[in-house]
């Protein structure tokens, strides 16, 4: 299994980023998030919940727009968010995940993680898509710190 991971400390409880996460409804919430983001919606169950299922547009990398298909396999509110892909990425992106660490009074840690199959020559194949990824969900990341800390611009 390739793993991937970025961690970010923000400056919120993890109910505020939960119930930030527990909000993303629309493409216009999802593009906030990322300029790269493109089209979000619930396509079954609430936001975030074990069963639901969302559907997801964004620019990883290359200008190639990715569409995906997922459902919310295990939620422990406050705390985690796990979820996989639905077929055909499903037979190389096995599952994503946000763990909400408390840290201090006030604060957490977010770290999102994103596991791959290990397919043979995955890493040299895709080295590009997978370098663009972890860029992204840095800058995911980082967005989500300056919402959630009242430091977004504009």
């Amino acid at each position: 299994m390739i793993t991937l991971t970025d961690s970010i400390e923000i400056e919120a409880t993890p109910e505020d980023v939960f119930g930030w996460f527990k909000k993303l409804r629309t493409g216009e919430d999802y593009r906030a998030w990322h300029p790269n983001h493109v089209e979000w919606y619930w396509v079954k169950g609430e936001p975030f919940q074990e069963g639901s299922v969302a559907y997801c547009e964004e620019y990883i990398h290359e200008g190639n727009k990715d569409k995906l298909r997922f459902t919310c396999t295990r939620v422990v509110p406050n705390r985690l968010i796990e979820y996989k892909p639905s077929f055909p990425i499903s037979m190389v992106m096995a599952k994503s995940r946000f763990d909400i660490e408390p840290k201090g009074e006030g604060g957490c840690v977010l770290i999102a993680a994103i596991s791959f199959r290990d397919v043979p020559f995955l890493g040299r194949l895709f080295h590009k898509q997978l370098e663009g990824l972890k860029q992204h969900m840095k800058e995911e990341g980082e967005n989500l710190k300056r919402i959630l800390e009242g430091k977004e611009s504009g």
